[in-house]
C-alpha cells in the first residue's frame, strides 16, 4: 500500500508548527535555557529511575505525587520529560500543571534523547 503525498495547507503548517515550538523544546535547546537559568526542568518518571540518573538540576515529581505539585514553578518554564518520545506521561502531566496555571513544556524525546545523545546525567 503506497502513501500519497498531498500538498499541505501553508497556512494550517504554520500554525502546527508555531505550536509545536511553544510548547516543545529540543535537547540541546533545553541545554541552553538550562545554562541561562531560564527553565524548571521536571522529570515526571518514578522515583527509582530518577535516582538511577537524571538531568542535572531536575526535580522528581512522579504521577503519584503530582497533586502536591511540589517543585513546580509559575515564575519560570516548568519542563517536563518521562521516558522517551513514545512516552506520554510528560505530556499528561502538562495538561494536569497548566491546568492548575503552571507553565509547561515538553522535551522531545525525553530521557531517553537526553541520555542517548551524551548529555549531562546527575544521579
Amino acid at each position: 500500500m503506497a502513501t500519497e503525498v498531498g500538498i499541505q495547507d501553508p497556512v494550517q503548517a504554520k500554525r502546527y508548527f508555531e505550536a509545536k515550538m511553544a510548547f516543545t523544546t529540543g535537547p540541546v535547546e533545553l541545554e541552553r535555557m538550562m545554562k541561562n537559568n531560564e527553565v524548571n526542568i521536571v522529570d515526571v518518571r518514578a522515583a527509582e529511575d530518577y535516582a538511577e540518573g537524571h538531568i542535572p538540576g531536575a526535580i522528581n515529581l512522579p504521577k503519584e505525587q503530582w497533586r502536591t505539585l511540589n517543585g513546580l514553578r509559575k515564575d519560570k518554564t516548568n519542563v517536563l520529560y518521562c521516558y522517551s518520545i513514545v512516552c506520554h506521561l510528560a505530556a499528561t502531566a502538562a495538561v494536569e500543571f497548566v491546568g492548575k496555571g503552571y507553565p509547561v513544556m515538553e522535551l522531545d524525546g525525553g530521557w531517553r534523547w537526553w541520555k542517548d545523545d551524551g548529555f549531562a546525567v546527575e544521579k
